[in-house]
């Protein structure tokens, strides 16, 4: 489930470390997963994730330390030992949100609209800000299982969804996941740092449609300053300022996973950015709205944040140069 990114160069012309190189998104291991749940029982794949996750955080140091230093931040308090406890939480809790939404893909229809909780309410606040005739962007974070939102999206609104991608690190990641996407309904855009992609998002907006992007990293320069969970970050700015450009309302969306095969959609409040103040401004106001919503949502599902890399570090030492 992770989302990849490029590789922006940092100070002194170093280019940073990849975010979403490591084992638990290796191709191999991807495909595998995917072939092999879609044909085992839900229980056995369970047992299998549940032993694998282990194996994972026991061979993995550099990863389970990462995933402790970033929960810090969510329990000051507790000791390294606790904390890395925690990650093993979050390496299980990633495993069965990627082996339900493998499933889920599967499901036949009314199934499907049976794995989730809260979808009347869910409709009705999609088709109120469709009425609007701005389109939808969709907003959230490496927070729960975002890539059940196209699963979502298919059996709530008769609109089309557009996924704002970066390509995945491991190509074969790459492929699968963008075939999965376009089974449900979804079309994947994949960002490649040029001025016509901001003008194919603005044209799908136009047409009254939905895009759904990650906010919670950013990319070189496309970013903004913002608190979350009382740190400083950089969130990725694209969404606000299309947002101020195309009066395209921001919905953060995050779907948590509440159970086996059963997951709890919550949709924040709609952010609108001002038209009222200078662009940077509301922009920033936004975005740290959003940084806001994100972050009750972290506390609340704390290892459903799936970050496998210092993300903390990263904020630092990463981009500095780019001041």
């Amino acid at each position: 489930m992770e989302t990849g990114a490029a590789q922006p160069i940092g100070r002194d012309g170093v280019v940073p470390r990849r975010w979403t190189l490591h084992g638990l998104n290796n191709g191999h291991i991807f495909a595998a997963t995917y072939h092999g749940v879609r044909r085992l029982p839900r229980v056995l794949s369970y047992l299998i994730g549940t032993i694998g996750t282990w194996l994972a955080w026991t061979l993995m140091r550099a990863c389970r330390a990462a995933v402790a230093d970033n929960l810090r931040a969510i329990f000051p308090d507790e000791s390294e030992g606790q904390l890395q406890r925690r990650a093993l939480e979050t390496f299980r809790a990633y495993a069965f949100d990627c082996i339900d939404f493998l499933r889920a893909v599967d499901a036949p229809e009314k199934g499907a609209h049976g794995l989730f909780d809260h979808t009347a309410e869910s409709h009705a606040l999609f088709e109120r800000l469709l009425a609007e005739g701005r389109g939808i962007i969709v907003v959230t974070g490496h927070c729960g299982n975002w890539e059940m939102g196209s699963l979502l999206m298919q059996h709530t609104v008769e609109t089309q969804l557009t996924i704002i991608a970066m390509a995945e690190a491991s190509p074969d990641v790459n492929r699968i996941r963008n075939q999965i996407r376009a089974r449900l309904g979804a079309e994947t855009l994949e960002v490649r740092q040029s001025l016509d992609t901001a003008l194919q998002i603005r044209r799908l907006l136009g047409r009254n449609q939905m895009v759904a992007m990650l906010m919670d990293r950013h990319l070189g320069r496309d970013r903004v300053a913002v608190t979350l969970l009382h740190r400083h970050a950089w969130f990725l700015r694209t969404p606000a300022l299309l947002s101020y450009l195309t009066r395209a309302p921001l919905l953060p969306c995050f779907i948590n996973r509440a159970g086996p095969g059963r997951f709890t959609v919550h949709l924040g409040d709609p952010i609108r950015v001002s038209q009222d103040l200078p662009r940077d401004e509301a922009i920033q106001r936004a975005t740290q709205e959003f940084a806001d919503q994100l972050g009750d949502r972290l506390r609340r599902h704390p290892h459903q944040w799936y970050h496998f890399y210092r993300y903390w570090d990263a904020q630092r030492d990463s981009y500095e140069g780019l001041e």
